[in-house]
């Protein structure tokens, strides 16, 4: 569920007009609305509840959507942050996240991210193999701190979701085999910088079928076994996030009920702190992308081709994964026509849709892409030397820019010429 919904004619936003949105802020332009946000931050937590799991851990996947505003509104809801850089840590602590709720996960932390991490004072290091282990407890050390770290595993189990956001098969990058585990997090264990008590896991993104997740738990549930079997503690487990959402008709994402009820099943007896890290399903369908038509062109086989205004490098995922966004008139008149769904980008990549039965709109007029809370804004990109999209936040009645638009004339005023060719 979400509180976008046709009010006298009109999309809203809440109680806000996206016309009015366009108009004042103009186009194109991402709006969230607070009361969504706010609505799936609450279902997630007490679907977990409900499922008799006590005391979870839950931090948000900064990844999705890093919006100061944003973040503001889900740490209002206790959620700690899953961050993947020193960058979205820091933004997770302007927003008022505890630093003792922030897990930093990541294939590629840098010593310097490790530094500002252990300075901060985060809650716990999710670490990804056994040299980054080793590094993590030498600069603790040195610091005279001990980090709070869990060991990644790599389950090998296909989370049957887009190639590209699938993390948890042994060819790809993250995490360590479970035939590497034990030796691993045995002289992890005795380094003294680390206080390790726990493995963590994470198999992938827009997980629409609970099975895979299963499968992981259960290879997880067998190896913390082993681990206290070897005399290790083993007190955290990160169960990672990826529960997929609702992009088009077909897509039926598991209910966190069914989600909560599963990991109840799938962890029976493990006698841990759950951790979780949800992302997509908290703020996907949260947000729009509001955009307006330049104008409509005839095409081959008479499917006109829309051209709007918002382009591949303000919504990345249609060129990256060929992925589906509903588009729909902020005015519609219920009619319908079959075309194609274009930016003003130099790139055939630069296509939302094709062929596509969407509603009848011609120059000037406004429409939308659903389910773009996620993954949307901060994959933009200046490509084109366009600048980047402003995004707002509705309460109610009432909106605020939450990040200004970046006009192309202040981004090349970053950039500067050599002496030698001046």
């Amino acid at each position: 569920m979400d509180h976008f919904q046709i009010i006298d004619g009109v999309m809203h936003a809440e109680d806000v007009p996206l016309s009015r949105i366009a108009d004042e802020v103009g186009s194109p332009v991402y709006v969230y609305s607070q009361a969504t946000l706010v609505r799936h931050a609450q279902v997630f937590r007490e679907a977990l509840t409900k499922a008799g799991i006590e005391n979870p851990h839950i931090a948000f996947a900064i990844k999705a959507n890093p919006n100061l505003a944003v973040l503001k509104v889900l740490a209002g809801e206790g959620y700690g942050a899953d961050v993947v850089s020193a960058g979205e840590m820091n933004r997770a602590l302007a927003a008022g996240v505890p630093a003792k709720d922030i897990v930093f996960s990541g294939v590629g932390k840098s010593a310097e991210e490790m530094v500002a991490a252990l300075k901060a004072g985060i809650g716990q290091f999710n670490i990804e193999s056994e040299e980054e282990g080793r590094e993590l407890a030498a600069i603790a050390e040195t610091l005279g701190r001990r980090a709070d770290a869990v060991l990644r595993i790599n389950p090998d189990v296909d989370a049957q979701t887009n190639a590209k956001i699938s993390t948890g098969k042994a060819e790809n990058k993250f995490g360590l085999g479970l035939h590497q585990a034990q030796g691993i997090y045995a002289r992890l264990a005795g380094l003294p910088g680390l206080n390790m008590r726990g493995v963590a896991l994470h198999i992938g993104s827009q997980l629409l079928n609970l099975e895979p997740l299963e499968t992981a738990f259960g290879k997880i549930g067998k190896l913390i076994a082993d681990l206290r079997n070897s005399g290790h503690s083993i007190t955290h487990v990160d169960l990672g996030g990826g529960l997929g959402v609702r992009y088009k008709d077909g897509d039926v994402p598991p209910h966190p009920d069914e989600y909560g009820e599963m990991v109840a099943r799938a962890t029976k007896g493990w006698n841990v702190q759950l951790m979780f890290e949800p992302g997509r399903v908290i703020c996907g369908n949260a947000g729009v992308l509001v955009t307006k038509v330049i104008r409509v062109k005839p095409g081959s086989g008479n499917v006109p081709f829309v051209i709007v205004d918002a382009a591949m490098n303000d919504l990345a995922r249609p060129a990256l994964y060929d992925a589906w966004h509903d588009f729909e008139a902020v005015e519609p008149s219920g009619n319908r026509f079959t075309a194609n769904i274009v930016g003003p980008v130099c790139e055939t990549g630069d296509t939302f849709a094709m062929a596509r039965e969407i509603d009848v709109v011609q120059a000037g007029d406004l429409a939308l892409f659903r389910t773009c809370g996620a993954y949307g804004a901060t994959m933009a990109s200046t490509y084109n030397s366009r600048g980047l999209v402003p995004e707002v936040l509705v309460s109610g009645n009432r909106y605020a820019v939450v990040a200004e638009r970046i006009v192309p004339a202040t981004i090349l005023d970053a950039e500067h010429v050599p002496d030698w060719l001046a």
